[in-house]
């Protein structure tokens, strides 16, 4: 038997995802939650094989969910089940080492046989999403993401808030009146990330802030 922890904040949605696994003898739903910090207490209350994400709820996201089950149960199968198929969440859960990336309008076979596949050691990738990914590293796209989202982790904290908003486009003064800082502090800081990151220019900074999530 598969146990399996399901976290969406949508009860319509959990009902139907319920339906789907329990058509299945080998797959049971132990445990639900309505947001990524439920989830997270779920897992250490009922110890899943499988943890089911939903990408978007109130409080702590899925992805965050996810990042933090990688971290902390290496052995759990973690997957996101999800209507969202933008390439900054992708990259976010493959970064974070999900074993699968699903969608809710996908066939339900899809999603039994992909948590089947996830315990037996694989990583699946519904076939909308796996097409995304090798037209995005076609250019190579989705690999600079994934470099720039190792890279933010050299920084510390200020230096990251620092590069948010200067991917935000904003000046130096600007960045040091909304981070309580002298304008020359914030110098400083920029200078350092441009050295940490190997960059040469704030408009290099500002494409590895986008790059990296930092920046819409």
């Amino acid at each position: 038997m598969i146990r399996i922890l399901l976290a969406d904040d949508q009860p319509l949605v959990r009902a139907g995802l319920n339906t789907v696994l329990a058509s299945d003898p080998e797959l049971q739903v132990v445990a639900e939650a309505a947001d990524g910090r439920a989830a997270l207490a779920g897992v250490e209350r009922s110890r899943p094989d499988v943890a089911l994400l939903d990408i978007r709820m109130p409080g702590m996201d899925g992805l965050t969910a996810a990042e933090s089950l990688r971290a902390s149960h290496p052995a759990l199968r973690v997957m996101i089940i999800t209507t969202f198929d933008e390439d900054r969440y992708i990259a976010r859960a493959l970064d974070a080492g999900v074993h699968g990336f699903l969608l809710k309008s996908g066939d339900p076979y899809e999603l039994i046989g992909g948590i089947k596949a996830a315990m037996n050691g694989g990583t699946v990738l519904a076939p909308a999403v796996a097409h995304r990914i090798v037209h995005v590293l076609h250019g190579g796209e989705l690999r600079n993401r994934l470099a720039a989202r190792s890279g933010i982790q050299t920084l510390t904290p200020r230096e990251r808030d620092v590069l948010a908003l200067v991917g935000a486009g904003l000046p130096n003064a600007e960045i040091g009146r909304r981070l309580h800082l002298a304008e020359g502090t914030v110098k400083i800081h920029v200078s350092a990330l441009l050295g940490k990151l190997g960059l040469t220019s704030r408009v290099q900074a500002a494409i590895y802030a986008y790059r990296a999530g930092l920046a819409e």
